[in-house]
């Protein structure tokens, strides 16, 4: 048993839990980011202890957080103060959900939903990110993520991918003030977190209800389970599913699917939701020219052959792809460990091939090229933006296709590099 932990106001706050509760839960994601081997736990531990220290948000009484703390474990009050209606009361229904104020030339159908989202989303886990790996309240602030919200939705994109467990909270907070802010609403689709203290169905729908409650909306267009359960409540991934299965039923989504499932896992939860007169409608992985495998494993053919859609995250494999990064401009904090030097003059070669191919289309750049290769091999892709300039260069990449030669010589040059490193949830 862990020694009794220093608790973080802010983290017990919103989920209940100790700091080293959380380090144990993000020790793998840290060994993958942070490019960490798997023997080096105390390394990784402390690292995980470093990102779930308290921030500077207000402290609050032991008693507010002993009510706060039990109202998350019974399911009751919210993790953030809203002065939206709880959904808690929401019936099944059948309306559809529809991006407002959203003007898209180029619309997919999300698995077999219905569900109409543009051909690129954006993934919203940097706004207001509190780990200090994409730098938030350094080299960027708020205002830059409404910046990007902004020439998102004004360049046509409507689908934003956020999750309870980013900015623990903040970013589904900030999509309610832009949202707001602007008038406008995206197809939104967030994450339950399956922590360690979660085991049953109903936790599947309190979560989706206080996430609804941080967004200030009524219904998801896409409700997904981030992550499969492990070491403590890896035995409840099927409750966990139904649980889904049970918030569209409720009316909370229209949509359901699951983030970083294996083959196996995506068969059954497929099999899950047809027994329950529902559809898997998506499985969103890491997938881009530098991690392909997806195309290797058995998940990209079984989302095919089951009618799920592939979402793809870290289609630029976080900012490589991008060709911004030389030998004199690395990237600063745990990113820097796996895009250094030697990594960046890999992948040369491919960046020329792909600046070669994107002035053969009006001038695209490689990140373009980079996220038009997911769309052409159908998937849909969520790169992250954290200001208007990244939203805008994600815009550019849908409305246009690559040619089947030019996916070809991509995918030969990029078979030539090392893979990108893959998180270790896939293989839970």
């Amino acid at each position: 048993m862990l020694a009794r932990a220093q608790v973080s106001s802010s983290t017990q706050a919103r989920f209940g839990t100790t700091d080293d509760h959380l380090a144990i839960l993000l020790r793998p994601a840290a060994q993958s980011c942070f490019g960490f081997k798997a023997r080096n736990q105390k390394v990784c531990f402390k690292r995980c202890r470093s990102i779930t220290k308290a921030t500077s948000e207000p402290q609050e009484t032991s008693a507010q957080l002993f009510s706060r703390r039990q109202a998350l474990l019974l399911g009751a009050g919210s993790l953030a103060a809203s002065n939206t209606a709880s959904p808690s009361s929401a019936t099944a229904e059948t309306s559809e959900v529809a991006a407002v104020g959203i003007k898209s030339t180029e619309t997919v159908q999300l698995g077999q939903s219905g569900l109409q989202i543009s051909p690129v989303g954006v993934g919203a886990w940097s706004w207001g990110d509190r780990t200090g790996y994409w730098g938030y309240g350094n080299e960027y602030q708020k205002e830059d993520n409404l910046d990007a919200y902004k020439a998102v939705v004004g360049n046509g994109i409507s689908f934003i991918d956020t999750s309870e467990v980013y900015g623990l909270g903040l970013s589904e907070e900030f999509l309610q003030d832009f949202m707001k802010q602007t008038g406008t609403q995206p197809v939104i689709a967030t994450k339950f977190a399956p922590l360690p203290w979660r085991f049953r169905e109903q936790n599947v729908v309190e979560a989706c209800k206080k996430s609804l409650q941080r967004l200030g909306i009524s219904k998801l267009g896409l409700y997904m389970i981030h992550w499969p359960g492990f070491i403590t409540n890896g035995w409840c991934n099927d409750a966990f599913v139904k649980g889904l299965a049970d918030c569209q039923q409720q009316g909370l989504t229209q949509a359901v699917g699951v983030s970083n499932f294996k083959l196996e896992r995506v068969k059954t939860a497929q099999q899950i939701l047809k027994d329950r007169g529902t559809s898997l409608a998506s499985n969103q992985v890491q997938y881009s020219l530098l991690y392909r495998a997806p195309e290797t494993n058995g998940v990209k053919q079984a989302c095919e052959e089951g009618g799920t859609t592939l979402i793809a995250y870290s289609p630029l494999a976080q900012g490589l792809l991008t060709g911004k990064f030389t030998e004199n401009n690395l990237p600063k904090g745990p990113r820097g460990t796996t895009i250094n030097k030697e990594r960046v003059a890999q992948v040369q070669p491919l960046l020329g091939l792909m600046r070669d191919i994107g002035s053969a289309h009006g001038g695209r750049t490689p990140g373009q090229v980079a996220i038009n290769w997911t769309i052409c091999k159908g998937a849909v892709p969520i790169p992250g933006a954290k200001n208007a300039r990244q939203a805008k260069e994600a815009a550019g990449a849908f409305g246009w296709r690559l040619s089947k030669d030019e996916m070809a010589a991509l995918d030969k040059e990029s078979s030539k590099l090392p893979s990108a490193l893959g998180a270790p949830f896939e293989n839970w």
